[in-house]
């Protein structure tokens, strides 16, 4: 069960839900366009588990807008359509979202809202999702399903890599640190501990906070624990679902500790590269955002942000990565399709740089005869290499 909002929290987009919202509308379109063009009659299923309001009050589309959109764009394709369930609790929240939901059905898109917690509505959305592919988006306040019941859907009714399940969810570091200070409380609410032990699959994240207590107890490794609670979660997920699981930190500033980690699931690694490419997408358009509301609000911070110039980062990333696809030719020693090695290819600059870099490290290994492969008249992520001189 989500936590509730705050009376202001409907008045506008918070900088957290800039790059949330951003990152969904530039993902959703190409996962229901891919997997819908192959899909056995064209048919992709949605689930939004916590939609709240599905607007703003100043008109800003929230999640189940921005899906409704989508949808209603690629029904502009023939015989595509992207089916959208919303799940919303609260009933001033539930009565806004159907308003909204409405006006799309005038539309022809295909929506239903369910009044509800999101598992009562699960099974029913993964029995629609029979034989198409089904995207999940779970983005409560506080804390989300429990894993045994995303490893029930994810490994169990949907173990297959066709047709396509994804996840996208936001895992709250608020909520781990709050109820990190139950573990480390011996007034700690048990109650909220074995609630969180269910999100987690076990009491395993228990320990990192107990070391934390049984050493110093600063405030520092609190937050170390906070982290490794984190990283720890999607690597049990990807261990017991088998899917690709990577997660990203959103935050209020790139100098404030993340208030959410955005956690990706899916058994594509074409799904996983275009993911990394949305995500520095949406980075930039958060860090536009961040700029123009310190502006308008006058804020002057003591240490001024700095944003790292993109050009920059590019540079780093271009011979960076042409050493990632040399190396990666070293040890195939036979053709490599870019698209098959995301983390490989772009490494620490996943998600951070678009993949028109990647073509430029492509490129450079070409000129340096790297490859024969220069990349041209393919998409990026469809590039095959073959070994050079240099890699033979």
């Amino acid at each position: 069960m989500s936590s509730g909002t705050g009376g202001g929290y409907w008045a506008d987009k918070a900088l957290p839900s800039v790059f949330k919202h951003d990152l969904l509308e530039r993902y959703l379109p190409q996962f229901g366009g891919m997997t819908g063009a192959r899909s056995r009659d064209r048919h992709v299923v949605y689930l939004d588990g916590y939609a709240g309001e599905g607007r703003y009050e100043n008109g800003a589309p929230a999640s189940a807008e921005i899906a409704l959109r989508v949808a209603a764009n690629l029904g502009r394709k023939p015989g595509l359509t992207l089916e959208c369930f919303f799940s919303e609790p609260r009933a001033k929240s539930y009565d806004r979202l159907q308003q909204v939901v409405r006006q799309y059905l005038a539309g022809g898109v295909r929506a239903h809202a369910h009044r509800g917690e999101v598992d009562g509505i699960l099974d029913q959305v993964v029995r629609r999702a029979v034989g198409k592919p089904l995207f999940l988006f779970l983005d409560p306040c506080g804390l989300v399903l429990p894993q045994d019941r995303l490893v029930d859907v994810l490994a169990h009714q949907r173990p297959r890599s066709w047709p396509p399940t994804e996840l996208l969810m936001n895992f709250s570091m608020m909520a781990v640190w709050r109820l990190g200070g139950h573990v480390r409380s011996p007034k700690g609410n048990e109650t909220s501990l074995r609630r969180f032990d269910e999100v987690c699959g076990g009491t395993w994240w228990r320990e990192y906070f107990a070391d934390a207590v049984a050493s110093r107890g600063e405030k520092g490794e609190a937050e170390d624990a906070i982290e490794t609670v984190a990283a720890e979660y999607a690597k049990r997920l990807e261990r017991r679902t088998g899917m690709l699981v990577h997660s990203v930190p959103v935050s209020h500033r790139p100098d404030r500790r993340a208030v959410y980690r955005l956690v990706f699931a899916t058994r594509s690694q074409y799904g996983l590269w275009v993911f990394g490419d949305a995500v520095a997408r949406a980075r930039a358009t958060w860090w536009e955002t961040l700029e123009e509301r310190e502006e308008d609000d006058g804020i002057f911070p003591l240490m001024p942000l700095q944003r790292p110039d993109p050009k920059e980062v590019e540079a780093r990333a271009v011979p960076e990565i042409a050493r990632n696809l040399a190396g990666l030719l070293v040890r195939s020693r036979r053709p490599v399709k870019l698209v098959d090695h995301t983390l490989e290819v772009f490494g620490d600059f996943y998600g951070q740089v678009t993949e028109p870099v990647v073509r430029q490290a492509v490129r450079r290994l070409h000129q340096q005869g790297g490859t024969p492969s220069d990349g041209v008249g393919v998409k990026t992520r469809q590039i095959t290499l073959l070994p050079g001189r240099l890699t033979a």
